[in-house]
């Protein structure tokens, strides 16, 4: 880690890796949650892994993680940073609807909203909370489906979809519900939380419940239906910003 820190190469992540390593009470805290869904010896994806700071509280529960990142400079710091941890497999792509490739619009100042989601680039602009923000790289990067993946890893415990907006094309390439999973939503793009609902509860999904921004912490005390988080998301303030809705299979 120190070593990426003072690589001036890959100075667009110092950012990130300050923010996401080295809090103990966070990591504390992520762990304890993330341990609802993870147990040793499980299986997770982390779709849209960034630095890893997620992939690292899967393993201190004891899981194996194939960590998805389109971004090169993060994918880099992924491969460095779990480079002696046999369980860890990076995979330097986006996850989509079906494999091929996409354009990956970069953020370079603020990498962490980097997507592939056009659309999510357009609604950021000019919206509260987002000044300032300027996606100025495009690149191309392969992409694979989730079903693919669980064709060649396994059937996971739990994904992790956190991808700026293309949420919905995530779980478009997945074809049946796995044991648990979560998916990013911000209130600049409601409309995408909501397909993201619909699609969960076709596959197969049957409780839900929600996370704000960065808290370990569910908004309801018991497990709910989607329609109950639909409303709950239709009806936070725009301050809000993001955070993730977790779904449930059973």
């Amino acid at each position: 880690m120190s070593s990426l820190r003072a690589n001036p190469a890959v100075s667009s992540i110092h950012q990130s890796l300050d923010f996401y390593w080295g809090n103990d009470v966070r990591d504390a805290a992520m762990d304890a949650f993330h341990a609802t869904f993870v147990r040793p010896g499980d299986l997770v994806f982390d779709v849209g892994a960034h630095v890893g700071d997620r992939v690292a509280s899967y393993r201190r529960l004891g899981a194996r993680v194939v960590a998805l990142e389109p971004q090169p400079l993060c994918g880099r710091a992924l491969t460095e940073i779990f480079a002696d941890d046999p369980a860890v497999r990076v995979v330097e792509a986006a996850v989509g609807a079906e494999p091929g490739s996409v354009t990956f619009y970069v953020n370079t100042a603020n990498p962490t909203v980097s997507t592939v989601s056009k659309d999510f680039v357009e609604a950021a602009f000019g919206a509260n909370g987002w000044h300032g923000q300027v996606w100025d790289t495009e690149i191309s990067v392969p992409t694979v489906t989730l079903d693919e993946l669980i064709g060649e890893y396994g059937e996971p415990a739990f994904v992790k979809i956190d991808v700026e907006g293309y949420e919905y094309a995530v779980l478009s390439g997945l074809s049946a519900a796995v044991p648990a999973l979560s998916f990013e939503f911000t209130t600049i793009e409601r409309g995408v939380a909501q397909q993201c609902l619909d699609r969960t509860v076709a596959l197969g999904f049957t409780s839900f419940n929600v996370a704000l921004g960065d808290a370990m912490d569910f908004e309801f005390a018991a497990w709910t239906s989607a329609e109950d988080v639909a409303a709950h998301l239709a009806g936070l303030p725009h301050e809000a910003n993001s955070g993730d809705v977790y779904c449930r299979r059973g």
